[in-house]
């Protein structure tokens, strides 16, 4: 026994209309127009409660001394064949790569 009385299909047609599509578009663009103002308030917001950017007195001083030590990284030799001629990929290999340990420590500064 059907109780709706064909009103689920009437109920159907109306919603599935032409229009339909437009209108939900619409409502979802709105949405998303909404959501990104909201955002952007809601930025906006937690920038105000950030502290303000360090004037040019309070940034940190440059120390006096050099702070850290430079050390040139010494690799094998890279020179080519004396008879000039190229070398092939086999012959290649880790050619130059290789790093070279120092042969004593100097005192650091």
């Amino acid at each position: 026994m059907d109780v709706t009385n064909g009103a689920r299909d009437s109920l159907a047609v109306t919603l599935a209309g032409p229009g339909t599509i437009g209108v939900v578009i619409g409502i979802a663009g709105l949405a998303v127009v909404v959501l990104l103002i909201g955002s952007f308030w809601w930025g906006m917001r937690r920038r105000d409660r950030e502290l303000p950017p360090p004037r040019p007195e309070e940034q940190p001083h440059r120390p006096d001394h050099r702070t850290e030590i430079r050390q040139k990284d010494v690799h094998g030799s890279d020179r080519f064949p004396e008879d000039g001629r190229g070398l092939s990929p086999y012959e290649l290999g880790d050619r130059g790569n290789e790093v070279i340990p120092p042969e004593t420590d100097r005192p650091r500064d």
